[in-house]
């Protein structure tokens, strides 16, 4: 029996083309996303540091304190993921928890001035890991595909 992509190819067309997974967006996006991860943690200067953590990380930086559930929403993280990522930091002292004076059933987050100075450290590699990223691509393939990945997300 012959795999389905071969009688596609056979048979195929421009109305039926053939399902080539190289040419996927998922399989495509996914191998850029592993290509990525390998540069972030080649570069970002913290062998403990995740892609999440880093995020976490810069948007405390950029927000001060602030609640769970609003440096989930910011940073695109489910309630599971954050919790994970919350547990990590706190375990490495590099943000303190506490309750929220103005309503104790929450709590918010900050970076301890150890979480400041690693996101300090790594802003720079941040920028350069991005760069390295999107590799040859020229400034204006940079900026329409950044665009498009905007987009979608």
């Amino acid at each position: 029996m012959k795999p389905v992509a071969a009688l596609a190819r056979e048979g195929g067309n421009e109305a039926d083309p053939a399902y080539v997974l190289e040419d996927q967006v998922g399989h495509l996006l996914r191998r850029a996303h592993q290509r990525h991860a390998a540069i972030f943690q080649e570069m970002i200067g913290d062998p403990q540091l995740t892609p999440l953590q880093f995020a976490a990380l810069v948007k405390l930086d950029d927000l001060g304190e602030v609640s769970q559930n609003e440096l989930g929403r910011r940073t695109a993280m489910d309630a599971a993921t954050m919790q994970g990522v919350i547990k990590r930091l706190l375990g490495r002292g590099l943000i303190d928890r506490k309750p929220d004076p103005e309503d104790r059933r929450r709590v918010v987050l900050s970076l301890t001035d150890r979480g400041g100075a690693l996101i300090a450290a790594a802003m720079p590699n941040g920028h350069a890991i991005t760069d390295e990223t999107l590799g040859d691509l020229s400034e204006t393939e940079r900026r329409s595909f950044l665009s498009l990945l905007k987009r979608l997300a």
